[in-house]
């Protein structure tokens, strides 16, 4: 007869330890606000962009914060994302939200049942929004997007003061502003001279022609930083509200501070000989006698393939180096000969503590954007 098992019971409730954690720190979070009102003026505006999970912050909470620092204006990348922030009460009714993504025809009814702000960028879809709002006799709020250089979304300049003048002029549209998208706000070479230049000509003109002034924005982390002559009803800083300049040229130029860190645990020790291959297609093998830990994240959690034999994870506060191809679930870590780590042990990947999400992206090649928008849905984001 086989003996019947049960579940362990106690007093208390057991409670699951999280292997991979995102630590969100919200003194960080405010710090890096202020910082940026410090750049601008009394008048101007913050709008908090919160796309992509708050860059992977958890936007409910981030969002919450911002509103509660003052911020009444929310970008976001399309209508799922801002759905989301409505559904969740993460801001006020008041709060206005823009979706920057150009609207599917039958993504507009969403739009105007949880009040999100539609991106107008053609006529077509300025004809689209009026039949739809009207249809439902009720008002759709709408930007017009300029496209003065980026390239992706947006108006042509020559044709834009007319779309802000239909958008105007339409019974069930709101006109509620106008923005643009730099693509090299850091760099000096002219071009984002031309991109301002066309921008605030365009709106000159129809505030003139419609006696009336408009809510414009272009400025964008960069221009933040290094065109305040961008910076003019509203800023729409991403990255920084993060911790981390746009690129490194223009990193000495304020102070931020990371708002995640990427921590797993530590949760296998095992001493290996030397000539010992470690992980798929022994890229690395142990020139002399080490432990090597196993640590709970991999690429599945958001730490890059890309990473493997380059970057250093933090244990106990010392810099370990990381070896052998970095798996979907676990990676492997180099303790040396003599270390004290424990199974249990916190590992940081990036944040605070450890290396840099730009530290790391340079590494890997690529942006800091990539490296905190990469932390997936299955590391647990905590709250500090």
């Amino acid at each position: 007869m086989t003996k019947a098992t049960t579940a362990p019971t106690g007093k208390n409730t057991l409670t699951e330890e999280h292997l991979a954690v995102a630590i969100i720190s919200s003194n960080n979070l405010i710090h890096n606000f202020r910082k940026i009102q410090e750049r601008i003026t009394d008048t101007c505006r913050i709008m908090g962009i919160v796309k992509a999970n708050a860059y992977g912050h958890d936007a409910l909470h981030i969002a919450k914060t911002l509103e509660s620092l003052g911020v009444s204006d929310f970008g976001v990348a399309n209508i799922k994302e801002a759905m989301h922030l409505r559904k969740r009460h993460a801001v006020s009714g008041d709060a206005a939200i823009l979706a920057f993504c150009s609207p599917l025809p039958s993504h507009l009814p969403l739009y105007l049942q949880h009040d999100i702000t539609a991106t107008i960028g053609d006529f077509e879809t300025l004809r689209t929004a009026e039949a739809i709002a009207s249809s439902y006799n009720t008002t759709l709020k709408v930007q017009v997007k300029i496209d003065t250089g980026m390239g992706r979304l947006g108006i042509q300049p020559e044709a834009a003061c007319n779309l802000l003048q239909a958008a105007e002029q339409s019974p069930h549209l709101q006109l509620t502003g106008a923005y643009t998208h730099f693509a090299q706000s850091t760099n000096t070479d002219g071009f984002t001279d031309r991109q301002i230049d066309l921008f605030t000509q365009v709106c000159s003109e129809f505030e003139h022609k419609a006696k009336r002034s408009l809510c414009k924005h272009a400025a964008n982390s960069g221009a933040l930083l290094c065109r305040k002559d961008a910076c003019l009803d509203m800023v729409r800083p991403g990255i920084m509200l993060y911790g981390y300049p746009p690129d490194e040229s223009v990193k000495h130029m304020i102070d931020l501070k990371p708002v995640m860190e990427l921590r797993t645990k530590v949760i296998f020790i095992k001493d290996v000989e030397p000539g010992t291959s470690i992980s798929y297609n022994r890229r690395w093998t142990a020139p002399s006698r080490c432990k090597i830990a196993t640590i709970s994240a991999g690429y599945a959690d958001g730490y890059l393939r890309t990473l493997s034999n380059r970057a250093k994870v933090f244990i106990r506060g010392n810099p370990c180096a990381q070896v052998g191809t970095i798996t979907m679930d676990q990676t492997m870590v180099d303790l040396g000969k003599n270390s004290t780590v424990r199974v249990g042990d916190d590992a940081v990947l990036f944040g605070w503590n450890g290396m840099s999400a730009a530290d790391l992206a340079k590494i890997a090649g690529t942006i800091s954007y990539e490296i905190l928008c990469a932390v997936s849905s299955r590391v647990e984001r905590i709250i500090v």
